[in-house]
């Protein structure tokens, strides 16, 4: 198959020297434009990374304002694009003004193709360079574990606790509020340890009838009950030589809690309806929202089962407690919706409000409510960038946190820094410029925070 020709466009008026870029261009997709409404309407349907733009245009055809105008709006809409402004001889004055707005590059009429050409050319490459470079920037800061995107400090601590036993076979117990992304990190367990060649099963302890979950984890015997007509096997013997994640392990009735205590003790398993026992070699990850403790004080929950699947207990901190992680989820979520099935691919962000929104906004569904949120808001906006009003954010609500005085200065310090890199895209010289302070001053922040 041969790969789909790359999109050029050219913004020129005069019909002649349309045709002859047109005829110059055959290796590229050439869209033609002759006014600014023609250019910007091209612009955002086909998104160009590569535009000639002809500096005079009606209805200043002798002049330059109407094109610098043109050029103005294309990098508003499309400010990675590549613009190569050409102008009329000796127009120098005109062509130093559009590299000042942002323009990549100019030339000068009489057009040579050849010359225009390798103009091009360099631009092209120059765009995909910096696509890619932001594509690795991305993966490199947002990912400290495989799947996981996130960048502050309060993941990053659970992260290494995650790499740190991911190795060992010990129990461990995940805590965390419903949607923080209890299973996404057991996965990340298994991915890190000897036994990822192996199988991940994963069961939701609540969403199974209490009826139906002891032939769902230890299987059965062909006529154990009616209906069981053959032989099969449970989740945890499906998990042999692999992981088994229980989520939702608070709510387990007492029943079980105690077959699930002695397999845990015992490495063995009868199925239901069998009497021989058989032995299971399995890494056990439980995850619950609930306060397993406060379960215990009620009687609902066992001591010594808590005790035995806590041998090491995370908290996984909620959205809120994240410093940045928000708006960063937000982007990678906004890119990956516009890749699935072609989703509104015209947007290129979120706009300033939408920004502060995500920042501001508590997240009481977490990362889950983030996702609906973002998956929602690129089908339904319209512009070029997601708002707020998008989003469907209610921000009235929010409650200042409650700190001593010098937790206040150094968290607000911290959080101010962390929201502007990611604002920012660790663009040091902006992030330097909004802060009010100095690149060294910056730097002396980051390290004194801990801010890579």
């Amino acid at each position: 198959m041969t790969e789909p020709k790359k999109h050029l466009m050219v913004v020129e008026d005069d019909p002649g020297l349309q045709s002859q870029l047109r005829w110059s261009f055959s290796d590229y997709e050439v869209l033609v434009a002759g006014n600014r409404e023609d250019a910007l309407a091209q612009l955002r349907r086909h998104e160009p990374p590569v535009i000639t733009l002809d500096l005079g245009l009606p209805p200043d055809a002798d002049g330059a304002s109407e094109g610098l105008a043109t050029l103005e709006q294309i990098l508003s809409l499309a400010p990675d694009a590549k613009v190569i402004v050409v102008t009329g001889n000796s127009d120098h004055e005109n062509a130093v003004k559009a590299i000042g707005l942002g323009a990549y590059d100019f030339y000068q009429k009489p057009i040579a193709p050849e010359i225009l050409a390798l103009i091009v050319n360099r631009a092209y490459h120059v765009y995909a360079l910096e696509t890619e470079n932001r594509k690795l920037t991305r993966h490199k800061i947002g990912s400290p574990l495989p799947g996981l995107i996130a960048a502050s400090a309060q993941m990053t601590k659970v992260c290494r606790t995650i790499e740190r036993i991911a190795s060992t076979n010990a129990t461990t117990l995940l805590l965390g509020e419903s949607g923080t992304g209890k299973e996404l990190l057991a996965r990340a367990l298994h991915d890190l340890s000897a036994r990822a060649k192996k199988r991940f099963v994963a069961i939701n302890c609540a969403a199974i009838p209490e009826t139906l979950l002891e032939s769902e984890l230890f299987g059965y015997e062909k006529g154990a009950f009616t209906g069981a007509h053959k032989q099969t096997i449970g989740k945890i013997e499906s998990a042999d030589a692999g992981t088994l994640f229980l989520d939702e392990v608070g709510d387990l009735p007492m029943a079980m809690q105690v077959k699930l205590l002695r397999f845990l003790q015992e490495r063995v398993i009868e199925r239901v309806g069998g009497r021989k026992e058989i032995p299971v070699d399995v890494r056990v990850v439980c995850a619950t929202h609930q306060d397993l403790p406060a379960l215990i004080q009620d009687g609902s929950f066992r001591e010594d089962l808590y005790y035995r699947i806590s041998e090491i207990s995370i908290r996984i901190p909620s959205l809120r407690e994240r410093d940045g992680d928000a708006v960063l989820l937000a982007r990678a979520f906004l890119e990956s919706f516009k890749e699935q099935q072609g989703l509104n691919r015209s947007l290129r962000g979120y706009s300033k409000d939408a920004l502060t929104a995500i920042s501001s906004y508590r997240w009481p569904g977490n990362v889950r409510e983030l996702e609906n949120k973002v998956k929602r808001a690129v089908i339904m906006a319209d512009g070029r960038h997601v708002t707020a009003e998008d989003l469907e954010l209610d921000i009235a609500n929010n409650e200042p946190e409650m700190l001593n005085l010098r937790a206040v200065r150094d968290h607000a310090e911290r959080h101010a820094l962390q929201k502007a890199l990611t604002l920012y895209d660790s663009n040091i010289s902006r992030t330097a410029e909004v802060l009010g302070v100095s690149r060294p001053t910056l730097y002396d922040l980051m390290n004194k925070h801990g801010i890579k």
